[in-house]
């Protein structure tokens, strides 16, 4: 009876140990598999950050002046930002400059210009040369005749029905009709024409290439020495509030306009910058006690304040657009 109940006893055992064996083996088998896929398994990369760039935010200048305005075109999603002011106009001054180079090479077509409208075309930009302008401005149709109707002449004309200028019109000082250089612009307008100019809707497929480098040769500072009457040195504001990280990326193109205007007392200073991602403008009218170096610091200084992320800092979230005056 003892040995029957023992062997009942040891099966039991045995049977039990079996099944309390399985779930321990599939435990450690689980586990092992478990650490297999782990380890197989690679990280993810993580997303390269993304390049910066300048976009939509608030900008705050203290400003003493009588007019301070600015606006911001992204060229890849056509969002338009600045100050809540940016429709307001002044006058063009150089910057114009650079559409009055575009008309005329677009007007050529696939055609060379001769070779002396060429190197004015050239120096119009890169010296904002006023007699080199002055002819490539007749060769495209332009002229100083007084508009008595005041509608703009051929050459704005084209600008106006080309890049869908809004806010952009003939100049009303007394005694200056017709000169290209008291165009009437806004900020959002000059961020459309330099958008305008990028895309090779301005200057055409044949000239764009050409416009946009010489554009980006702009040379010359604000100092004395590199004012001259009858052209100056143009390679400051916007081009100084950008970071190497943005410079590096591909050419910067510029044109700037600056004169004291005895009329009004005032400095008219206006920046204008394009690349392939953003066009802004910067435009300004100030006492002229405060210098043209004023006036670039303050066009460095809105550009500086839009670049995302900025220098050491997290990404910015783009905001809706405000413009502190």
């Amino acid at each position: 009876m003892r040995s029957r109940v023992t062997t009942v006893l040891a099966a039991t055992a045995v049977l039990l140990g079996g099944v309390m064996l399985v779930p321990a083996a599939y435990a450690r088998l689980s586990a092992g598999e478990a650490k297999t896929r782990q380890e197989s398994v690679a990280a993810p990369t993580p997303a390269p950050p993304p390049s910066p760039t300048l976009a939509a935010g608030k900008v705050s200048v203290n400003f003493r002046g009588e007019f301070f305005s600015w606006a911001l075109l992204d060229r890849e999603t056509d969002e338009l930002s600045g100050s809540r002011n940016m429709a307001a106009t002044s006058s063009t001054e150089s910057m114009l400059k650079a559409w009055i180079v575009a008309d005329y090479l677009r007007q050529l077509g696939d055609k060379e210009p001769p070779a002396s409208l060429k190197k004015a075309a050239s120096l119009a930009i890169r010296d904002s040369n006023d007699d080199a302008a002055n002819k490539v401005y007749a060769a495209a149709g332009g002229s100083y005749r007084a508009l008595t109707n005041g509608q703009p002449g051929p050459v704005l004309k084209a600008a106006i029905k080309l890049c869908g200028l809004t806010d952009t019109k003939p100049g009303n000082v007394k005694g200056y009709e017709g000169w290209w250089s008291f165009t009437r612009m806004s900020p959002r307008d000059a961020v459309r024409l330099g958008d305008c100019i990028a895309d090779g809707t301005a200057a055409g497929p044949k000239w764009t290439k050409w416009l946009l480098a010489e554009m980006s040769k702009v040379r010359g500072s604000t100092a004395a020495k590199d004012q001259k009457p009858r052209e100056g040195g143009g390679r400051w504001g916007i081009i100084d509030g950008l970071p190497e990280s943005i410079t590096s990326q591909g050419p910067v193109s510029i044109k700037n306009g600056w004169t004291p205007l005895n009329y009004d007392g005032n400095w008219h200073v206006n920046c204008l910058a394009v690349t392939e991602k953003w066009s802004l403008a910067v435009m300004l009218r100030y006492p002229q006690r405060s210098g043209l170096d004023y006036g670039a610091d303050v066009c460095a200084s809105v550009a500086s304040q839009l670049v995302t992320p900025q220098p050491g800092g997290a990404l910015k979230v783009p905001q809706q657009p405000i413009g502190k005056l």
